[in-house]
């Protein structure tokens, strides 16, 4: 079974020599997805809010290239950089949750600067 990589224009160009996501078989994994505009590089916003929305939207970019979507997703993991963002990243995510809801796991870390949340996703498509 080969790996494939997913590339797509709808998201941004990752920064390093890695996939924006990768399939094989069955499953996609999503590369950790930030809110930056994939036609401008730019971050989107300076909310938490506003580049979640930009992060799950990429996310969904790279599940649509690769032949998935976020109905296929069963993992996601979200990377925030402050504890209080949690509500408010936490809102937004509720709008692209898909039932029956995927798992989550959600970590605090540093990113560089200007970016507030990054998420990947592990899709099995039937």
């Amino acid at each position: 079974m080969a790996k494939t990589a997913i590339h797509t224009d709808d998201a941004p160009t990752p920064p390093a020599k890695f996939a924006q996501g990768v399939r094989k078989g069955n499953i996609l994994q999503v590369a950790g997805q930030v809110g930056t505009d994939p036609k401008t590089g730019a971050v989107v916003g300076t909310t938490v809010a506003e580049q979640t929305r930009q992060a799950l939207r990429n996310v969904e970019a790279v599940l649509k290239a690769g032949g998935s979507s976020l109905a296929d997703v069963v993992m996601f993991r979200v990377y925030l950089t402050d504890t209080a963002h949690f509500g408010e990243m936490n809102e937004v995510y509720g709008e692209f949750a898909v039932e029956p809801y995927a798992a989550r796991t959600t970590v605090y870390v540093g990113l560089p600067a200007g970016l507030l949340v990054e998420i990947d996703a592990l899709a099995v498509l039937d």
